[in-house]
């Protein structure tokens, strides 16, 4: 099973083209998108099951592209962002955001683009935790400077930069947490158009669906 995740950088970024290259190249078995427009709806155009949602008050926000299939659980609002942070100067606080909950596989899975506050963050991550004691993986962009990850999940996400902070400052922002799978293989790929590095996480095939979700449920034998 092969999960990449990218963040498209919505405003001259990748394209609807970049994303197709890509899914030609990589083969993942599901896709999850950051900073999506609409013009990268024409993924519900080539078959399988396609969902965007607008982040709350902006015009991009998160997809999920999978030639499978994946059924979509929630929209989830997150904790807006605190105005006592640690951000980027440029970054606003209390702008509200959402975590795209699907299911796929059997695996309950968080796509996100987190609030670049480090607080807010990973208060969001312990959120999306706490709503949803299933939640097998959350993937995404995280805006998290060091180690971010609720109690009982591992980071499992490549150990690379993943994202140059106005073409100058590295950061690793683009991560996987995971609660009980253990990948095979996590890759960032080489920069395309956007400023963060698309990651692909390989995990091995999920033999009995129920043994997933009872291994997330924290149920054993």
């Amino acid at each position: 099973m092969r999960i990449l995740s990218w963040n498209l950088l919505h405003t001259g970024g990748a394209t609807l083209g970049d994303v197709l290259g890509l899914i030609e190249r990589q083969r993942p078995d599901l896709l999850l998108l950051q900073e999506a427009t609409a013009a990268i709806d024409g993924l519900a155009k080539i078959g399988g099951t396609y969902h965007r949602s607008l982040m709350p008050g902006r015009a991009n926000g998160l997809a999920a592209w999978s030639a499978q299939g994946f059924r979509l659980l929630d929209t989830l609002n997150l904790p807006p962002g605190l105005a006592w942070d640690l951000r980027p100067l440029r970054s606003r606080p209390g702008r509200s955001r959402i975590a795209l909950v699907l299911e796929f596989q059997a695996i309950q899975i968080a796509n996100v683009h987190l609030d670049h506050g480090q607080r807010s963050n990973r208060r969001q991550l312990r959120h999306i935790a706490e709503t949803y004691p299933g939640i097998g993986l959350i993937m995404g962009d995280f805006n998290a400077v060091g180690a971010a990850r609720p109690h009982g999940f591992s980071d499992i996400g490549p150990r690379r930069i993943t994202h140059m902070a106005r073409g100058v400052v590295p950061f690793r922002l683009d991560r996987c947490l995971s609660r009980t799978l253990v990948p095979m293989t996590a890759t960032a790929l080489p920069y395309g158009p956007s400023d963060h590095r698309p990651i692909v996480i390989d995990f091995p095939p999920c033999a009995d669906p129920a043994i997933v979700k009872d291994l997330a449920l924290g149920v054993s034998s």
